[in-house]
């Protein structure tokens, strides 16, 4: 017999892990800055440059950007701020060997600044780091036999998810942020920090469409040496190229910021009233189509003696993919900003997740929301705060059918992030959490490799009754019955009448070897 085959490329997802290492550094304040009285503010971003399999490890090098804003001494100036970038290597230890292609599914870093003196600082990191791995394989699937002689056959059809691409790239954004009118022109920048907001994105034809925004936050002294600020979200639109998508396809996007950069420039006037915005975002985008696939299950030939030699395969089928969103509110009681707290002036915050948890037909999302907000109060010597702090969160996501041997992959993010003052030191914190969910399930395949063929016992089948009286039991099928006595469905029906429809348990069936035919 010779088999006819059908090549899918099954996506194959291999163990992940969540690292937490340290980055701790003394930063000495160059010469042209001032002395450094008190530490107001701090952050960090964390980038990848690299990440390797090594053994049962896998080493990842990168660096740790940092800004942290400062009070000065003396010499003039109340704020100053230092920048920098810290490199560092980590190797991460993987239990089971990963599969062909490492990435980074998440990287974040909670900062925290020490003086050590008025010219030396020392910068703790906690770095969280979630590491996956892929990769492809080519799987024949036996779609039919092709034989001479009568061979009966019998099939199906699976709807399969199959993988078509993995590609990275990043889009470069470039805006500008024009100052209000209210506010004076800008002399120094002092803190700049970008983050990514609302990002939905679209496959079509030969391309993958991105759609988001940059909150974007400047803290300046002006020309007259007053510290304003300005907070605005910056819509972005663009497409990367992504060979072989098509609109009718899937995919699954990893998308975090790179470098960026914010600079003071002139506007027409001449004045220094712009702020040139830079970021790279960097996408990983998985895209997968569906596909339908005939499948040979079984077969056989009356009066010979077929045994097929069989191996699982486990492919894919995609169950849902869904953007969902939440809203999270909380009150906070913080005796800290009771007193002389005038107003907040920026917030920011990401999540920390817990692995999902499918059961009872839903995906439960549950982790916290990391806050941090920069405030304003009425004291000349000191007229900044800083409170960080975490609030949980946990989101349902219906799905039917959901069960725990299905593989979910989601991510959460940021869209929105406000915090108030009530009064009487309580902030209320408000935010719109998204999260991208990919849901499949597994489709095991009993392929056939071969079929063999043994001698028949020709006494035995010569001895085998020509009629057969049966009662259907629960299970049964028209092709389980063909196949144990030796004949066709379709004689089976022309002989019981049996139109249309399934057997049902109790019918009383009669049943003629193929070569006997109706007495």
């Amino acid at each position: 017999m010779e088999q006819i085959k059908k090549t899918v490329r099954a996506g194959r997802i291999g163990p992940g892990v969540t690292d937490q290492f340290y980055v701790d550094e003394d930063i000495n304040i160059p010469e042209a800055k001032y002395d450094a009285a008190r530490v107001v503010y701090s952050s960090g971003r964390i980038h990848v440059e690299d990440i390797r399999p090594a053994e049962h490890y896998a080493r990842v090098t990168g660096r740790l950007s940092y800004q942290i804003l400062y009070e000065t001494e003396d010499g003039g100036e109340q704020l100053s701020s230092l920048a920098g970038r810290l490199p560092f290597e980590e190797m991460v230890y993987m239990e089971e060997e990963p599969k062909d292609q490492l990435f980074v599914r998440g990287a974040t870093a909670e900062v925290s600044v020490t003086l050590i003196n008025s010219r030396k600082m020392n910068l703790k990191a906690s770095v969280d780091l979630t590491i996956g791995s892929e990769g492809a394989e080519e799987e024949q699937i036996t779609a039919d036999m092709e034989e001479e002689s009568t061979v009966y056959k019998k099939f199906s059809e699976r709807e399969i998810l199959e993988l078509c691409t993995v590609q990275k790239d990043v889009y470069r954004i470039k805006e500008e942020i024009h100052l209000p009118a209210a506010r004076e022109n800008i002399g120094t920048l002092l803190l700049g920090e970008s983050a990514l907001r609302k990002l939905d994105t679209r496959l079509e034809d030969g391309g993958l469409v991105l759609r988001g925004e940059l909150q974007v936050f400047c803290l300046y002294e002006s020309q007259n040496m007053k510290t304003e600020w300005v907070e605005q979200s910056v819509p972005f639109e663009g497409r990367l190229s992504c060979e072989g998508a098509g609109e009718e396809m899937y995919h699954c996007v990893y998308a975090s910021l790179g470098d960026d950069s914010i600079e003071a420039r002139l506007d027409e006037d001449g004045e220094v009233r712009i702020f040139g915005v830079e970021a790279s975002l960097e996408v990983r985008c998985t895209v997968y189509r569906e596909e339908k696939i005939r499948i040979l299950e079984d077969l056989y030939a009356p009066g010979r003696k077929l045994t097929p030699e069989r191996e699982e395969v486990v492919l894919e089928s995609l169950v849902m993919q869904n953007h969902s969103k939440c809203r999270l509110t909380e009150q906070l009681s913080l005796p800290e900003i009771r007193e002389g707290t005038l107003q907040i002036c920026h917030s920011s915050g990401f999540l920390q997740m817990e692995p999902a948890q499918i059961q009872d037909g839903e995906i439960r999302a549950e982790g916290v929301l990391n806050v941090m907000f920069l405030y304003v109060r009425a004291d000349d010597e000191q007229p900044f705060g800083i409170w960080q702090g975490m609030v949980p969160f946990s989101h349902s996501i219906e799905c039917s059918g959901a069960s725990e041997e299905m593989r979910c992959d989601i991510e959460g993010s940021l869209e929105q992030l406000s915090v108030s003052l009530l009064g009487n030191g309580e902030a209320e914190v408000k935010a719109a959490l998204s999260f991208q969910v990919f849901l499949r399930k597994p489709e095991r395949v009993d392929n056939i490799l071969d079929v063999s063929e043994q001698p028949v016992d020709a006494k035995e089948l010569e001895n085998a009754p020509g009629i057969v009286g049966y009662i259907v039991k629960e299970g049964d099928t028209l092709w389980d019955l063909a196949r144990r006595y030796n004949t066709t469905e379709e004689g089976i029906r022309e002989v019981n009448d049996i139109k249309e429809g399934t057997l049902r348990p109790g019918d009383r069936l009669l049943i003629f070897k193929e070569n006997m035919g109706i007495l």
